[in-house]
Parts: C-alpha cells; structure tokens; sequence
C-alpha cells in the first residue's frame, strides 16, 4: 500500500522513527542500522516502507535504503520470523553480511541478534539460501574481505571468500584467474562470480 514515506523527520527512540508528510506524523517502526543512517530531527528524509496488517493492528515499518527493506521482507516470510526478529537481525548486520551469512551457512553470526537461536538461523539458512541473490553474495563478500584486514593479498582473500561461499579452490583460482591483482577484494569478488556463473 505505502512505497515510501519522504518528509520531516521529528521523532525517533529505539526501533522507532516518525516522519511527518503533509501534516500527520506517520510511526515507523525500523532497524538500529536505518536509524544510524537518519539525519537529525527537522530534516527532510525518505524511508521505504512496507505496511504489516495483523487483525489487531496495522503496522507500518521503513527503512533508509531499498536493499535492507528488500532483507526485512524476505526475513518475515520465513515461518516463524516476525517482524520483530527481523528488525533484530538487521540491527545487528547489514543486508549484505545477512546474506553472507545465509549463503555460507553461518549460523552463529546469525544467533549474535536478540531472539535467534540455533534452530530459528538453520531455517532461515535453510529457507533463504536459493533467494539469495549474485550481487547480493558479491556486495556481502566485499564487505566481509574489509574485515578481514590486509593481512594477505587481494587474490588470496578474495579465493578464501569465494571458497566460503562454497567453491572449491580449484574453481576459486580459475574464477580469478586473469584478473587484475591490484583490484579492490570486492571488485575481484565480483568478477570472479561472474566468471564462475558462465562457466
């Protein structure tokens, strides 16, 4: 029903941001990553939104970037995750490390949010690992190889990443084979997966 909300931000606490349009201030309830992103109260700004109808209430949810909304409403179809656990887990890593996490099977990661135990972040893996997406995989693995700090070079981080996501070494060292070695990790994680998609 509601695409997106853009208008004066004038309240937010904890999982919770209220943005005024035209006159009625609408209550958006969000992740602690969106409300980091959120300008200081008085300033123009848009969130995307996606309305929840339970038979006691209309709830209505928003997000600063299109990619985490996209991660709220793929959560909330798995059986047994409500919107409140999905609004854990997004608080507690972005949507490119959740998909990260799904598509490697890190259930611990997964667990670190309020409310995820053992069972609930093995059905979402078991439920999400096919809706994850290549450039979701990409901008996750990307992410993750910053962390990892410069320990080894771009190439090697980059195969220990594609072999997280399940490639062997063999089909890691083909995908990169021939790529430039000064690119950024990300940038040679990104080629090398469309490599591999053709191969």
């Amino acid at each position: 029903m509601f695409y997106s909300l853009t208008g004066k931000l004038i309240h937010t606490e904890a999982y919770l941001a209220v943005v005024e349009c035209g006159g009625v201030g609408y209550r958006c309830m969000t992740s602690l990553t969106t409300l980091s992103c959120l300008p200081p109260a008085g300033e123009r700004v848009t969130l995307y939104t996606h309305l929840n109808v339970r038979e006691d209430a209309l709830d209505l949810f928003g997000f600063y970037s299109m990619n985490e909304l996209d991660a709220f409403k793929k959560l909330i179809g798995v059986s047994g995750v409500g919107p409140k656990s999905a609004l854990a887990i997004l608080s507690d890593m972005t949507p490119d490390r959740l998909a990260l996490c799904i598509a490697s099977g890190d259930a611990k990661s997964l667990t670190r949010a309020p409310g995820v135990g053992v069972k609930l972040a093995q059905r979402l893996i078991l439920e999400l690992k096919d809706k994850i997406s290549k450039a979701e995989l990409a901008s996750g693995v990307g992410e993750a190889a910053v962390q990892i700090g410069a320990d080894g070079s771009g190439m090697n981080e980059a195969a220990a990443a594609l072999c997280t996501l399940g490639y062997s070494q063999s089909q890691a060292a083909e995908a990169l084979a021939g790529l430039a070695a000064d690119l950024p990790v990300d940038e040679l994680i990104r080629q090398a997966l469309k490599k591999v998609a053709r191969l």
